[in-house]
């Protein structure tokens, strides 16, 4: 069996057999294609599997008179798949953003669109004017699109530091995740996907100026975008290491691409806040609605950062939740130590190190953060998991076979 095979265990997926050499070929079918049309046929199998599961559930919902989880979601197929934050990103496309916060009788500021950034939102009543189409088919028809963007750039971002094979694997644990539906929903996440992972590519390539748009463009999809600049930091401080080593050339006109990307994409990543404050009139706008969605799992708290995670686990947990946390970062810590992931190069470790330690920093570890985990899928590409047969052949069904636990759970009991 040649070094380029997927042999896979009977009944599981078949995928194409990338060639020994090169990345910009795949086999599909027993021929070479560009790798382009090998990743966009994965794309289209694993969409087609999560809109038939989708349609499942849909038709069996409609019949059987199911109650969804979200009592705001919209008739039809397509409203089914615009629920939850495609509700938001709804009145957004629509009206815009509140001038004035919502608040309860005590005075807090409760639920509202400020905690969804502009860009998607904008994109899609920008495809509404253009085609006419109502807003569950356009926001539905960018994310596929979007989705489409990521898988091929995820690709390159794995192949150009571990091969094709190891592209193309973590490509197909990318589509075909437990929670890839996401990437069909009326939701930012495909987009921020494609985004991050262009800013990352252009990182790995060197091609620091070409971070700018990418980096600016993330930071008004989803929150999360600071990572980019902490990890282009990472990775400076890396090189002028190895330079003064000399282990290799880091030249003036780089260091200065590389300061002006980070300065302008972190300036980017804290622009939200200020300007919510500035159309609101409130101090604290975009902060005090994240909190809003915090209530419900641990009740009113001061945001402060490093914290939420401890805050979240001690109070389902005490003692034993905040040594689950300390657990879990220990744990990350040695994944990003393991020499088949650290083959991924500095870039993609600084950009995995960077967001986790962002999702740490700031996010309450609720149901949500298994989609917020998927900007992740980069280290889906070690070698480790990617030239073992067995092991990717495990975590492709597993995807699948979770993917109508999570439709159900997250469709009818909680939210995605």
């Amino acid at each position: 069996m040649t070094a380029g095979s997927t042999r896979a265990a009977p009944g599981a997926p078949t995928l194409p057999t990338p060639p020994a050499t090169g990345i910009s070929h795949l086999r599909l079918l027993g021929r070479d294609v560009p790798w382009w049309v090998a990743i966009l046929g994965v794309y289209v199998a694993s969409r087609v599997l999560t809109t038939m599961l989708m349609l499942s559930l849909y038709v069996a919902s409609t019949i059987g008179g199911w109650e969804s989880a979200d009592e705001r979601s919209s008739p039809g197929f397509f409203g089914f798949s615009s629920i939850w934050d495609g509700w938001y990103y709804s009145r957004i496309a629509q009206v815009g953003y509140p001038a004035d916060l919502p608040t309860d009788g005590a005075g807090n500021v409760e639920q509202n669109p400020w905690a969804f950034l502009p860009l998607y939102p904008l994109l899609v009543r920008a495809l509404m004017t253009v085609t006419g189409l109502p807003f569950p088919v356009a926001a539905v028809t960018l994310a596929v699109l979007a989705g489409a963007g990521a898988a091929l750039v995820l690709y390159r971002v794995v192949a150009v530091r571990a091969g094709g094979l190891s592209g193309l694997w973590a490509t197909a644990f990318f589509c075909f995740g437990p929670l890839s539906f996401v990437l069909q929903l009326a939701y930012a996440e495909s987009l921020f996907f494609l985004l991050m992972f262009a800013a990352l590519l252009a990182m790995i390539t060197r091609r620091y100026a070409a971070i700018i748009p990418f980096g600016v463009a993330a930071a008004f999809t989803k929150p999360g975008e600071l990572a980019i600049p902490l990890a282009l930091g990472i990775v400076f401080l890396v090189r002028i290491v190895r330079a003064r080593r000399g282990g290799e050339v880091f030249r003036r006109s780089e260091r200065l691409s590389m300061i002006i990307a980070g300065v302008v994409t972190a300036a980017a990543g804290l622009a939200w806040p200020f300007i919510a404050q500035a159309v609101t009139g409130s101090p604290g706008a975009y902060v005090e609605t994240e909190l809003s969605w915090w209530t419900g799992f641990i009740g009113r708290v001061a945001f402060v950062p490093l914290t939420p995670w401890f805050l979240f686990t001690w109070r389902y947990a005490s003692f034993a939740g905040a040594m689950l946390v300390i657990a879990a970062i220990l744990g990350y810590i040695w994944l990003l130590r393991r020499p088949t992931v650290k083959a991924l190069g500095t870039e993609i470790i600084a950009y995995a190190a960077s967001y986790a330690l962002y999702l740490f920093a700031v996010f309450l570890p609720q149901q949500s953060l298994f989609r917020l985990l998927i900007p992740l899928a980069p280290l889906a590409g070690a070698r480790g998991l990617t030239h073992s047969p067995r092991a990717r052949t495990i975590v492709l069904v597993v995807g699948i076979v979770l993917q109508p636990v999570a439709l159900i759970l997250l469709w009818f009991i909680g939210y995605p």
